[in-house]
C-alpha cells in the first residue's frame, strides 16, 4: 500500500522551498546592488580622471606672446596666462595650442582660449560644478566669450597653485599680464587639486590630484629667433 505526503510534511517542504527561494533571491538582489554601487563608483572615478587629465593636457600646451600690434585700438588679440586664488573656487584662464578643428576648411587655427572655474549648476543653485570655458579663436579679452561645458557635479574644492622658477616656491595666484605679476612668463609647473562629494556618502569628500609641467615658460618672440 502506497503512502502519501502528511499535511505537515507538504507544509514543511513547501515553507524549506521558500527560504531556498528567499535565500537566492537575496543573493542576487545583493549580488545586483553591488554591481550597480560599482559601476556609480567606476563612472565618478571616470568623469574625474577624465577632466583631470584634460586640464592636464591643455596646460601643457599653454603659451604667451609678445606678438602684439602696439596700437590699443586696433589690438584684436591678447595671449595670457592668469590664475586668481579664490580661496576654495580658483579660476584659470590661458591661451594655449589645444584647439582642434572638427570642420575641413573652418578658418581656424591651433591657438584657443580656455579657462577652468567654480560655478553653480545652471539648474541646480544649490550644487558647483567644475566648467570649461573654450573659445576657438583668441580675442582681445582671454577670460571671456566661447562656450561653456559641464565636466565634473558637486565640486566643493578647487585648488590651483604654480610653481615660479625665479623664486624656487609654490605661489597661489599668477598673471603674466600685469607688470607688477609675472609678466610674459609662465610657471613651470601647475598643481591641481579637486575635490568633489563621495556619491555614496554625501557627507564625505574625495580629493584628486595632479601636477602639470608645462614646456613653454617665457612669451614667445619671433623677432629674437636666430636659427
Amino acid at each position: 500500500m502506497k503512502r502519501g505526503f502528511t499535511l505537515l510534511e507538504v507544509i514543511l517542504a513547501v515553507t524549506i522551498l521558500a527560504l531556498v527561494g528567499t535565500m537566492i533571491y537575496g543573493g542576487f538582489s545583493q549580488t545586483a546592488l553591488n554591481k550597480a554601487r560599482v559601476e556609480q563608483d567606476v563612472d565618478h572615478y571616470r568623469i574625474v580622471h577624465t577632466a583631470l587629465e584634460r586640464m592636464a593636457r591643455e596646460l601643457t600646451m599653454a603659451f604667451v606672446s609678445t606678438h602684439v600690434n602696439p596700437s590699443l585700438d586696433l589690438r584684436v588679440s591678447n595671449t595670457a596666462f592668469i590664475g586668481k586664488d579664490n580661496g576654495r573656487d580658483d579660476r584659470i584662464d590661458f591661451t594655449s595650442f589645444s584647439h582642434r578643428r572638427l570642420y575641413r576648411n573652418a578658418r581656424e587655427s591651433d591657438q584657443n582660449e580656455i579657462s577652468y572655474f567654480v560655478t553653480a549648476h545652471p539648474d541646480d543653485s544649490d550644487m558647483n560644478v567644475l566648467a570649461r570655458r573654450e573659445q576657438n579663436r583668441i580675442d582681445e579679452d582671454p577670460r571671456k566669450g566661447g562656450k561653456s561645458q559641464i565636466l565634473v557635479e558637486n565640486v566643493e574644492e578647487l585648488n590651483i597653485d604654480y610653481f615660479d622658477p625665479l623664486l624656487s616656491d609654490w605661489v597661489e595666484s599668477w598673471d603674466s599680464v600685469n607688470p607688477l605679476g609675472q609678466p610674459n612668463r609662465l610657471p613651470t609647473q601647475v598643481r591641481i587639486r579637486l575635490s568633489v562629494k563621495d556619491p555614496r556618502r554625501p557627507s564625505e569628500t574625495q580629493t584628486f590630484g595632479t601636477r602639470v609641467v608645462i614646456p613653454i615658460t617665457y612669451a614667445l618672440n619671433h623677432a629674437n629667433y636666430n636659427p
